[in-house]
């Protein structure tokens, strides 16, 4: 049975190239209805924003030419809940190297693009340890970035191998990883309660660390 679509949840998904459609379909799983998101103008009555797996560069030129950059990083900076998968953490990145591209330094992580292997080489793995209870989660890459380097305020949540895979800063959310398109919805929900909460309390939340 599907669950009630809860309407007074506005949760975004950017939605000018990658697979939006779906972390829209694990939202509505979930009994929330995802917005596509085009336009800076739609960001401001949302209570948070997914950035799905993609290409970052041409993201990038397309946030340019839609003259979405500025007002999604102020969007971001006056509290909106924001969470990115693969290329939407190249996106929310402090730095990116391999090559270095522009970012938004949305999160303090410093990223390596393809450091995985190129498409061929995606696979599916299980994280070592994780903080979002029950069994492990299947981690789905595709041409995936790695996470380098955290910054002292980002709190891992799952790693890979050592590597962390899943991070958060206050309101902000990464993973390099795909959980759209797995049957888990914990990230999802996650990010809907991290969403649901006023801005001031959510920057000062800080869930435990995982160990590693």
């Amino acid at each position: 049975m599907s669950k009630q679509i809860d309407s007074n949840r506005r949760i975004g998904v950017l939605a000018l190239q990658g697979d939006f459609a779906a972390h829209a379909r694990a939202l509505n799983r979930l009994g929330v209805e995802a917005v596509e998101i085009r336009t800076a103008s739609a960001l401001e009555e949302l209570s948070g924003l997914i950035i799905p797996g993609g290409e970052s560069t041409t993201m990038l030129k397309f946030l340019e030419a839609e003259g979405m950059t500025a007002p999604l990083i102020e969007w971001v900076k006056g509290g909106g809940a924001l969470y990115g998968t693969c290329a939407g953490t190249i996106l929310m990145a402090n730095r990116v190297t391999h090559p270095v591209q522009p970012a938004l330094r949305l999160i303090d992580i410093t990223v390596e693009r393809n450091a995985y292997g190129r498409q061929v080489d995606s696979f599916i793995g299980r994280a070592d340890g994780h903080d979002l209870g029950g069994d492990p989660l299947e981690l789905v890459f595709i041409r995936a970035p790695r996470i380098v380097e955290v910054g002292k305020e980002v709190v891992v949540l799952a790693r890979y191998e050592g590597d962390p895979v899943l991070v958060r800063q206050g309101r902000r959310l990464s993973s390099t990883f795909h959980p759209e398109l797995t049957q888990d919805l914990r990230i999802h929900e996650l990010f809907l309660g991290m969403a649901a909460r006023d801005s001031t309390s959510a920057r000062h939340d800080s869930p435990r660390r995982v160990a590693g």
